[in-house]
């Protein structure tokens, strides 16, 4: 008589014990049955059945004398499996005697109902009728999948991801190439997130010294991250990971702004210039261009802020599988840290191993925030104070009377332009022509310097700053004073009721509400100059083009009252290629003379990642514009023409260089001396090149000396 059992049989091993054949109640006289219970070589628990084996002996035990004719076959609860059913395995039975006690029905008994059953294919058996049971242990088993965990190693959540999308099998396939590229992912982690929080906020900054360092904040992450429960642990890691990853996207608007405006990007104020930087990327290289430049921008920032955030979850998982490791690696980087810190170990070029770089920058962006939300409020109190406010109109500029004055900005006309070796000798050798040309028609120049509250960029807050008398070096403090009644140079002559007012300003190509509070009359911007030639660049027009239509289209009309003209040159405005070149003062025309220059000139591609390429076609542009703006004035102008002229700010750092003063050259010229006697006390050198050891101002110190020093009484 035999018991067949399979693994498929015995689908809920939970059942009552009285569904279990070998737990049946036998009389006491009745002779042992010869057939026992076979359990598939997967079911059965060796370290039980074989003790029981070993300690009874064959012999001792009489073999049961009926036959399986004899024997009423007592057939499992379960439905019999036909394959176990077969002479085979009842000879493969009879031929492996078994000890028959009933302790040992017992054990056999047990094993079924202890262990739940696995396997569950047909194929799974046919090793169980085919061997005899005492092989039961070696029986064959089908062979795992590779991509299937053994019984006793369930599979990780990231097993299991990987294995339901059809990837699991690739490791154990190719395992060299899955051990490089553990290595390989994981080093990269390592990296991106160490540069992450080291990385300077100045170019100039970036050495190897400045990353080999230890971040204090990973070992406190690290330390955070080993002790976490997963799903807090990957919580943080998410936050701090993004967190870090939009402050790297901030460090890079850093470096920008530092190379460009020199000073860092201020995160409530800075958001609207990057519609100005748009118009110039498109300027510069086309719409197609600053699209493109656009869209990369965008896709750099979303990939910063992913693998940042990957990163930090990589290694938060690391550390958690490899907890003791960990655990050891960040108490002895702790330990490194606290000893270079309090010995004030540091590298040779002064900077320290110990670092809180990371902490301290988000320091200072908490306190550039609580200044700038201060300083709002602060400025506004500022503004209210004038000490010309309340002038009465006859005691402005008395100085001045019955003169044509000239406000005029050239762009980007900074102290390096006179004092870089590079940019120097042209430039000087400029200025003492044009200083020459003015001397032989009578004219006379004085020239100081002035310290711009703008750098690199951002050109409305240098004029601004000139014109009201305020320091003006944010977007916030300009639209703060724009939008109030500050007397401003234009708007006090304009107040004398003498002079008609007057703005030239190529570069507006949009509508400028500024136009009153500067107390403009009439304003000629890029769209009312009559020009037809190309752009330059960012510039709308050749300076050369934007004097001779003022001088067409205002200063040569005849006016009742004299004019305060305020014009504002465009054509040394950076990418500073192509340049135009000056031409015969009656072939300008309506400008399409330009198209031939501009076709011949130097492309923006060519020079602008090249500093010394850029400094050379830096000091041309300069050289241009103070050309065409000393031969208007020798040509047109006359014994009541007093020009001022003046830088906005300095060229970018890649020009002006790292660190770079703020300064600016400021001249006065005019026939009339009286007008250069009254600013004797200033001692500014004579001619249109200021010493280097000529006074330095605030630019914002000029509005008050100027209308002092031609009349103007204070009336708070």
């Amino acid at each position: 008589m035999s018991f067949n059992t399979s693994s498929r049989q015995l689908s809920n091993t939970d059942e009552a014990p009285e569904d279990v054949p070998s737990q049946e109640v036998t009389p006491l006289d009745a002779p042992a049955p010869r057939d026992t219970v076979q359990v598939e070589a997967s079911e059965t628990k060796p370290p039980k059945a074989d003790p029981l084996k070993a300690e009874t002996p064959e012999a001792e035990i009489p073999e049961a004398e009926t036959s399986e004719a004899e024997t009423p076959e007592v057939s499992a609860p379960e439905a019999k499996t036909p394959e176990a059913e077969t002479p085979e395995a009842d000879a493969a039975e009879a031929e492996a005697p078994k000890a028959e006690t009933p302790e040992a029905d017992a054990a056999e008994a047990e094993a079924p109902e202890a262990e739940a059953p696995e396997a569950e294919t047909p194929e799974a058996e046919a090793p169980e009728a085919e061997a005899p049971e005492a092989s039961a242990p070696e029986a064959e088993v089908p062979e795992p999948d590779a991509a299937t965990p053994a019984p006793d190693t369930p599979a990780t959540p990231h097993q299991r991801w990987w294995r339901r999308r059809g990837w699991g099998g690739w490791r154990e396939k190719y395992p060299v190439a899955a051990r490089v590229l553990w290595w390989t992912t994981t080093a990269v982690a390592l990296a991106v997130v160490v540069v992450a929080l080291l990385m300077p906020t100045q170019a100039d900054k970036f050495r190897l010294a400045a990353f080999v360092r230890l971040p204090v904040e990973a070992i406190f992450g690290a330390a955070l991250l080993i002790v976490l429960p997963r799903k807090p642990r990957i919580a943080v890691a998410v936050f701090a990971g993004f967190g870090l990853g939009a402050l790297t996207v901030v460090n890079f608007l850093d470096i920008g702004f530092n190379e460009y405006l020199g000073r860092g990007f201020n995160v409530v104020l800075d958001w609207s210039l990057f519609s100005d930087a748009q118009g110039y990327l498109q300027d510069t290289f086309g719409k197609s261009g600053a699209l493109g430049i656009a869209a990369l921008a965008v896709t750099l920032v979303i990939a910063v802020l992913a693998l940042v955030t990957m990163s930090v979850i990589r290694l938060g998982n690391l550390a958690a599988r490899n907890t003791e490791t960990a655990t050891r690696t960040t108490l002895v980087l702790a330990i490194a840290w606290v000893t270079c810190a309090a010995l004030g170990v540091q590298y040779a070029a002064g900077i320290p191993i110990a670092s809180e770089h990371t902490m301290q920058a988000l320091q200072f962006k908490a306190e550039q925030v609580r200044r700038t939300l201060r300083d709002e409020a602060e400025f506004a109190k500022i503004a209210k104070k004038d000490d010309f406010a309340n002038t009465p109109p006859d005691q402005l500029l008395t100085g001045l009377r019955g003169k044509d004055m000239m406000i005029t900005f050239i762009e980007s006309y900074g102290r390096s332009a006179i004092e870089d070796p590079v940019m120097a000798p042209g430039v000087d050798a400029t200025l003492t022509a044009e200083n020459k040309k003015l001397t032989d028609a009578g004219f006379a120049a004085k020239s100081g310097w002035l310290t711009s509250a703008t750098y690199g960029g951002s050109s409305w807050l240098g004029h601004s700053t000139f014109m009201s008398g305020l320091w003006i070096n944010n977007q916030q403090r300009y639209r703060t004073v724009t939008a109030g009644e500050r007397l401003t140079l234009p708007g006090a002559f304009k107040k004398t009721g003498a002079w008609d007012t007057v703005g030239v300003m190529p570069g507006i190509q949009k509508a400028w509400p500024e136009q009153k509070f500067y107390g403009i009359d009439k304003l000629y911007d890029s769209h009312k100059l009559g020009y037809k030639g190309p752009k330059f660049s960012w510039s709308t027009m050749p300076d050369q083009y934007a004097l001779t239509a003022f001088e067409r289209l205002v200063h040569s009309k005849k006016h009742d009252k004299p004019l305060m003209s305020t014009i504002i040159l465009t054509s040394s405005h950076q990418p500073w290629a192509p340049i135009p070149k000056l031409v015969p003062q009656d072939q300008v025309g309506d400008g399409s003379i330009y198209n031939a220059i501009e076709k011949a000139g130097k492309k923006p591609a060519d020079i602008i990642t090249d500093s010394t390429k850029s400094k050379q076609e830096y000091g041309k542009s300069i050289q241009y514009s103070v050309s065409s703006l000393i031969n208007y004035l020798v040509k047109y102008g006359n014994k009541n023409t007093v020009l001022i002229f003046l830088g906005d700010h300095q060229p970018i750092a890649r020009v002006s260089g790292n660190h770079a003063s703020r300064d600016v050259p400021v001249s006065i010229v005019a026939k009339d001396p009286k007008v250069l006697d009254k600013i004797a006390g200033w001692n500014w050198a004579d001619g249109l090149q200021p010493k280097q050891d000529t006074p330095v101002w605030k630019m914002n110190a000029f509005r008050d000396r100027f209308l002092t020093a031609y009349g103007s009484t204070p009336a708070p």
